[in-house]
């Protein structure tokens, strides 16, 4: 029985070197290298097109904070606008 164990072992380790060294030499081939390369280029296209993508993002994002800046500016100038009209004057005599 324990041969039988021993036997299994060592066939599955054999199996695992094999298995091993095809797939060093399939990942080194040179068909290998062009699929590297390819999948390379496409992960620096999808980088460009992202980068695009949040450039775009940041700058509307930019016009969208300088334009309620304006807002809360012109609507601030009104509230002190009301503030003044509504306080009691304090230069006539009574």
């Amino acid at each position: 029985m324990m041969e039988i164990f021993k036997a299994e072992r060592l066939g599955v380790f054999a199996g695992g070197v094999l298995f091993g060294t095809a797939g060093v030499k399939l990942l080194s081939s040179k068909d290998a290298k062009k699929v590297y390369t390819n999948c390379a280029a496409a992960a620096l296209r999808v980088k460009d097109c992202v980068m695009k993508v949040v450039t775009t993002v940041q700058e509307n994002a930019e016009d969208v904070l300088a334009e309620a800046k304006v807002i809360n500016e012109e609507r601030y100038a009104k509230e002190a606008e009301a503030a003044e009209e509504d306080a009691p004057c304090c230069c006539t005599e009574g």
